[in-house]
Order: C-alpha cells, then structure tokens, then sequence
C-alpha cells in the first residue's frame, strides 16, 4: 500500500504543473470504462459532463476524472485529457464512434500571484494532455502539484493530497483530493489539524489534537472573506468494489463526510465543493451491507487525504506568497 488513489487497482494518476502560471492539473485515468457518480455540495461549483453521473443517466461509466485549477478556463483541461484518450482508442463505443467520457471539476485560483496572461486560449487543454501522458498506476507526488499547484487555504498554502485504507473484507478504498478550501483544516490558528482522529502512521505530522478545544478555536476562520471568491475542494474516492452507479453516488456522499470532518466550515456558499466516487469493480461484496463500511472508509481517508494535501504543500515562488504548514511550523 502507497497510501495512494493507485492503491485501488485500474487507476493511474499524473499530473501537470506550472509554476509560472501557478496553476495546474491532474488526470485520473482508468484502465476499462469504470462506473462512477459524485455529488456537488459547495454554492459556487464548476464541473463538467457531471450529469452523466447521475444514476438514471443513460451512460453506463467514465474513461476519466479531471481535476483543475483554472477556475472557468480550467475546464477545457478535460479536452486534452479526451485527446489523449482518443488518440489511444479508449472511450465509449458507439457503432464506429469511440468517445472518451471525462469529467471534472475546477478550483479557483487566479489571484494566487500567477501570471495569468496567456493571452487568446488558456493553456488549460495543454496541461490536460500533459497530465494524461504523464498518468501512471504507481506512486506520484502530493503538494503543490497538479490541481493542488495554486491552492490556498485560510493563512495557508493549500495542495493536493491522497490516502487509501481496506475494509475488513479486503476492499481497497482511496481518494485524492485537491484542498482549496473556505474553510480551514487547522484546529484554532494550528498546528493541529480537524483530521487528526484519522491519521494513521502520522503522515500529516503526528502533532494529533489539543489538549483541548477552545470556543476561540471554533470560530470560523475564512478565506478571502468577506466575500470569498478563492475557494473549492475537488476530489474523488474509488474502490476496487463491483457497485452500481447507485451505490457510487451514495459512496460520494459518505465521503462528503470526510470532508466536512476536515474542514471547518465545508460546502460554503463560495465553496465548489464537489466529491467524485468510482469503483473499479475489481471485487464483488459479498453482501450489500459492505456498501457501508466502504462508505465508512471512504470518510475516513478523504479526511485524511485533505489534511495530507496541506501538510504536504511548499510555497509558490512569489513574493507575497502565502506559507506551508511546515513554514508556519516546522516538520
């Protein structure tokens, strides 16, 4: 286990990074056509080809998931990630047609401190054939790396981050995750994080929780506000389970949860909050029931993998530019 989205086996995982423009992207390819769903819970999303996911739709699963900064723009990083996959005869069949299905969802982060001038077209098409080629099933990097390269949040650097668990019938659950939240993932002004009950070997600094948790502590602390406009923590969780589309919308949903412990306040009227959750159907439950406990898992490692997206950003090479939690407090 990498403590990684390609624990779960069929997913590969790369990313595209400019640091110049302070911006990035980070494609989440699938070895077969994979059922999938998600769900949006911020106030301000921005998707694309997310209806499809809904459980009635007639689309039976996604090639790809997306995600990237870029706000608006960003979203033409899904284009290049279905170039790839076009130019490798990987899509939807139909008759002659072979259509690669991608979602995605975006982050804002145009006023990171960036050189957002790229003049007619955005190089957001770019970054995603760039991310699509650089996709593996094996290890890659968290941090301000792909859609985590220009995320922030409250007094921090914000970044993208993954871990992945088993149920106890052997399902591998995962997710990755890229935090550029409203809200805060610091308990108080740090260094503790609301992800703290869930860390495992102390991958997110091993500091656990404060002796104890003040009122003061539990005062909304704010991005940007008021208003925000710099906000929106996009992810994904899979299993190597055989679900329905059904039951992957109802994994997005438990794994919002893991969100929600992580984040104080989640899904705020300027979040884009939005959770993606695919199955690669590797494994078959033996009951229905099992749904639950992979439910279970997939709140427990989307906590974790926003606390391990932070803890493992660094600082974009601007003057001005917000610090890391290892700038703030050491290793």
């Amino acid at each position: 286990m990498r403590n990684l989205l390609t624990d779960v086996a069929g997913i590969s995982v790369g990313h595209a990074t400019d640091l110049v423009l302070g911006s990035g992207a980070t494609a989440i390819l699938f070895d077969e056509m994979t059922v999938a769903s998600g769900i949006v819970l911020g106030g301000a999303p921005g998707t694309r080809d997310t209806r499809l996911l809904e459980p009635e739709a007639t689309v039976p699963g996604v090639n790809a998931f997306v995600l990237s900064g870029g706000s608006a723009f960003g979203l033409d990083a899904a284009g290049g990630v279905q170039a790839f996959l076009r130019a490798h005869g990987r899509g939807w069949q139909l008759r002659n047609a072979v259509i690669p299905v991608v979602s995605q969802a975006i982050l804002f982060d145009l006023l990171n401190g960036g050189n957002k001038d790229w003049g007619l077209h955005s190089p957001y098409r770019d970054l995603g054939y760039d991310a699509a080629c650089a996709a593996m099933p094996g290890d890659f990097a968290l941090g301000s790396v792909g859609a985590g390269t220009g995320a922030t949040v409250p007094g921090l650097k914000g970044g993208l981050g993954s871990a992945s668990a088993k149920t106890s019938q052997g399902h591998s659950v995962a997710a990755l995750v890229a935090v550029n939240a409203v809200g805060s993932p610091l308990v108080g002004d740090g260094p503790h994080f609301w992800a703290a009950p869930y860390e495992v070997n102390a991958e997110f600094g091993g500091r656990g929780m404060p002796v104890q948790v003040s009122a003061a502590d539990l005062r909304p602390r704010l991005k940007g506000a008021p208003p925000s406009g710099t906000a929106t923590t996009i992810g994904l969780v899979a299993t190597d389970a055989i679900l329905t589309k059904a039951q992957a919308k109802r994994l997005a949903i438990m794994a919002n949860d893991g969100l929600a412990r992580a984040l104080l306040p989640a899904h705020a009227p300027s979040d884009g909050d939005c959770v993606f959750a695919a199955a690669t159907g590797r494994r078959a439950m033996a009951d229905p029931s099992e749904l639950t406990e992979i439910g279970h898992v997939a709140t427990l490692v989307m906590a974790r993998a926003i606390a391990r997206g932070v803890f493992a950003a660094t600082a974009l090479p601007y003057p001005g530019a917000l610090p890391s939690w290892r700038d703030r407090f050491g290793g």
